[in-house]
């Protein structure tokens, strides 16, 4: 099999912490995801993933909350792409996730993955190309990369794992843009709050030697403030017990469930990540 070489620096080499999740799972039985694309990828990449064996994203772990989060996320697109069946798909921040091969979308739909040109070259030599999908190789708070977008469809911008990494008023601009140029759509995205980043900050300064994240989100409603067209419809604890219940049976470490439990008594713990989703409507004339 040829290795490929793959050099990311700063918060793009988070991008291998995913793809390290997802291959775990696709090793495991019983898998949440299966993603045999990420597994193939994963073994094709050059890169020493035994650093990445911490506390922070130890193989059980990262494979549980990686395939768990991002299974989520698909299936808050497929309910998207359902109910659109014209429509445009901004993947921002795609990192090394296989995502428009799990969700599969349909011929109506134009899907593009942004990300680094760093990320987007590593991802053209892993993962093959298919009909309506397109990749940008620029920063998501680059303004110039969405003028190449047609603004004729509902849009689905997900930004899962993006926006911890973006400095809030960064944040804020995107998704302002995003709503501003097309007429109506659903936003998905995940969130650290304040207890969260720190915590999560502590074990990336382990791993890459520096805290990455920035943007801390107490209240899913702040970007609704911040920008009136967005509405938020689910704000979901990425422990909740529900979405538990969702996966497969014995996927999930007993230790986690239990967890998990315990966490909805504590708010601030119950909500150290939630899964958010917004959506926005045609303009009134």
């Amino acid at each position: 099999m040829t290795q490929v070489g793959v050099r990311l620096t700063d918060a793009m080499e988070t991008s291998l912490i995913m793809l390290y999740g997802l291959a775990m799972d696709a090793r495991t039985e019983p898998a949440i995801l299966g993603d045999a694309m990420a597994l193939r990828a994963f073994e094709r990449v050059d890169y020493d993933f035994t650093r990445l064996k911490t506390p922070l994203v130890s193989a059980k772990n990262m494979r549980t909350s990686v395939a768990a989060r991002a299974k989520h996320f698909d299936t808050w697109a497929a309910e998207f792409l359902a109910a659109h069946r014209q429509a445009t798909v901004l993947h921002l921040g795609a990192g090394l996730d296989p995502r428009v091969w799990r969700v599969d979308p349909g011929p109506g739909v134009r899907w593009y993955d942004i990300d680094y040109p760093a990320v987007v070259e590593a991802r053209e030599k892993l993962f093959p190309t298919r009909p309506n999908y397109s990749l940008i190789a620029s920063s998501v708070t680059d303004p110039g990369w969405l003028e190449q977008i047609p603004a004729d469809r509902p849009v689905l911008a997900i930004a899962q794992g993006l926006t911890m990494y973006l400095r809030p008023a960064d944040g804020h601009a995107l998704f302002r843009r995003i709503t501003d140029r097309f007429p109506g759509g659903t936003l998905l995205l995940d969130t650290h709050n304040r207890l969260g980043v720190r915590g999560v900050n502590k074990g990336l300064k382990r791993v890459f030697g520096a805290p990455l994240l920035h943007w801390a989100i107490d209240d899913p409603h702040e970007l609704e403030r911040v920008n009136p067209r967005l509405r938020c419809t689910d704000a979901v604890s990425a422990m909740s017990p529900a979405l538990v219940d969702q996966l497969p049976p014995g996927s999930v470490p007993r230790g986690s469930t239990l967890f998990g439990h315990l966490a909805q008594l504590i708010p601030p713990v119950r909500d150290l990540s939630q899964f958010v989703r917004y959506e926005f409507d045609y303009e009134a004339s």
